[in-house]
């Protein structure tokens, strides 16, 4: 059967690709199995034989797509500038419409509970409950390995959702305040309220938001994102930035045109970008001190999806830190989003190597800018490890230093 959805990859676009294999030796997925099927080009050839009726949407194929982490590592290096990322969204939704009995609990978990505060809190809870009795073995084993790197959910402060303050001076911020992230990662989304503030922001995080369907996008559930989307750009319009504190969610917006929002896209913003032009013109401080060497690990969704690489560094060099690269190239850890759940080997295989990247420089200091990241890194770092988004890094210095 053809495509049959209305996002299905487009003819133009793959036939954009030139099959220079340009993208082979940075794509992780190939560089773990040196197959072809498992490289863009081979996904792509894959999505073009689909498109000419040569073949179809069945599960050979689905495995072939399903086995991209899409961190979009391809994109930079691609001489016909293929949006990779939007194929592989339109690929996953073909097979979703066209397979639909393939992992049909994820509608549930990204259409009703991940989107709903309430059931968001409950399975916060629950898991909250199973981590401070020692029974986090009886979750089930995919949730288990997506959840194995969670900071301590006990502790997580005050909900940053419905928060309204700061002059204004600066211009106004609606805040993403994400799902996952301020449910397990609060501490960053309230960072992100102090500094924006005291560089002149007024900063509000809408009630009406929901979660930013990235989730949903990657995974195929096109009718789910594009409802996400719909209520966000509803619920952000009239700020004059929307900043996201998640690299994932912040390219995810970025991207909004795709699915709706084009009102919103041009506003969407990563935290980093907006702390280090804080910096770099004065309205943040550089902070006083030799704070010594901090490794840096480059989210996917920040590097490839949206090139910010700079901006997280300058952040950490302002509060006294050395910053020591771990990758050069930009390798992806192996969380991206769903993948430990959906293929936890080869995520398993991607850490293990991103950890070793990083024990190499024998710090045990970490900055990531994105949540599953921070996970992952902590899944195979251990307790020993102290690993923080860089705008929680830049804050503590600011604090100690007065």
């Amino acid at each position: 059967m053809p495509w049959v959805t209305d996002i299905h990859p487009e003819k133009t676009e793959l036939d954009s690709c030139v099959q220079c294999g340009l993208c082979l030796p940075v794509c992780p997925t190939f560089r773990l199995t040196g197959r072809e099927t498992a490289s863009p080009r081979g996904r792509l050839q894959a999505m073009s034989a689909v498109d000419q009726g040569v073949a179809v949407v069945d599960e050979t194929f689905a495995r072939i797509i399903d086995f991209c982490l899409g961190c979009r590592a391809c994109e930079p290096v691609c001489p016909g500038l293929v949006p990779y990322g939007r194929t592989l969204e339109g690929a996953r939704a073909e097979i979703d419409a066209q397979l639909p009995d393939r992992e049909r609990q994820l509608s549930f978990l990204l259409g009703r509970v991940v989107p709903s505060r309430r059931l968001l809190d409950l399975a916060t809870g629950l898991l909250r409950l199973a981590q401070s009795v020692g029974l986090i073995r009886l979750v089930p084993a995919r949730m288990r390995r997506m959840v194995g790197g969670v900071r301590s959910l006990w502790g997580r402060g005050r909900a940053t959702l419905g928060h309204a303050g700061g002059s204004g001076v600066s211009g106004s911020v609606g805040l993403l305040v994400g799902c996952v992230q301020d449910e397990w990662f609060r501490p960053v989304n309230r960072a992100a309220v102090t500094l924006l503030e005291l560089a002149g922001h007024r900063v509000e995080a809408p009630v009406a938001q929901t979660c930013c369907g990235a989730l949903a996008a990657h995974a195929g559930k096109s009718e789910i994102a594009a409802r996400l989307a719909e209520r966000n750009v509803s619920a952000l319009s009239g700020y004059d930035q929307v900043v996201a504190t998640a690299a994932g969610c912040s390219a995810h917006l970025a991207g909004y045109a795709h699915w709706g929002g084009a009102s919103l896209a041009g506003r969407a913003v990563d935290v980093t970008v907006m702390v280090s032009e804080a910096i770099r013109s004065g309205r943040l401080p550089q902070v006083d001190g030799d704070r010594g060497p901090i490794a840096v690990q480059d989210p996917c969704h920040l590097r490839h999806a949206q090139r910010v690489t700079r901006e997280p560094r300058r952040i950490l060099e302002a509060a006294g830190y050395e910053v020591v690269e771990i990758d050069p190239a930009g390798m992806c850890c192996g969380a991206a989003g769903l993948y430990t759940m959906l293929q936890p080997e080869a995520s398993s295989r991607l850490g293990a190597q991103k950890a070793a990247q990083v024990r190499t420089t024998g710090l045990t200091r970490v900055a990531s800018a994105n949540p599953g990241c921070e996970m992952q890194l902590r899944t195979h770092l251990g307790d020993d490890y102290e690993i923080a988004h860089p705008i929680e890094w830049y804050l503590r210095a600011l604090q100690s230093g007065g």
